[in-house]
């Protein structure tokens, strides 16, 4: 296991605004780039996202499958890619003014499988720590155009 959490100056529902917007994944996911497809229902039970994985010099394409989605509570993904696939959970918790954000990964298939060690987890917390860093930027620009839009005079 490799949990990992930030607590972001937002509101769950704010922050939900961004983990649930499958045009914004490519802004916070570590080492993702583009999506270049989505289904409308995204991030519903069975919905799918497509994105371009760019690993140093070396780029393909990947695919999520939402497995659990339970708005602003709860969001699990099964990540696809040809270096096998792994189990994302994360969920959200109000803490006091802001919401406590918890992301947990565990490879299910491919080379990081029987890896799955120590040596791993502090890897991929490595990596969950920059996800909930530019998560939160995210929710912040996010929260904030919208708060924009809605001062704007009619």
């Amino acid at each position: 296991m490799a949990p990992w959490h930030r607590l972001i100056h937002a509101t769950p529902a704010e922050v939900w605004a961004v983990l649930g917007d499958g045009d914004l994944y490519a802004r916070w996911v570590v080492g993702t780039h583009e999506t270049w497809e989505r289904d409308d229902t995204w991030p519903a039970e069975g919905s799918e996202l497509g994105y371009t994985l760019k690993l140093g010099p070396w780029t393909t394409e990947g695919r999520s499958i939402s497995r659990i989605c339970e708005p602003q509570d709860r969001l699990e993904l099964e990540a696809l890619n040809p270096l096998g696939s792994a189990r994302i959970a994360f969920r959200t918790q109000r803490w006091g003014e802001g919401c406590l954000v918890l992301v947990d990964e565990h490879p299910l298939t491919g080379p990081a499988t029987p890896l799955h060690n120590t040596a791993l987890d502090t890897l991929i917390r490595w990596r969950h720590r920059r996800m909930l860093a530019r998560l939160e930027e995210a929710v912040h620009e996010k929260a904030g155009a919208e708060e924009g839009a809605s001062r704007a005079p009619a």
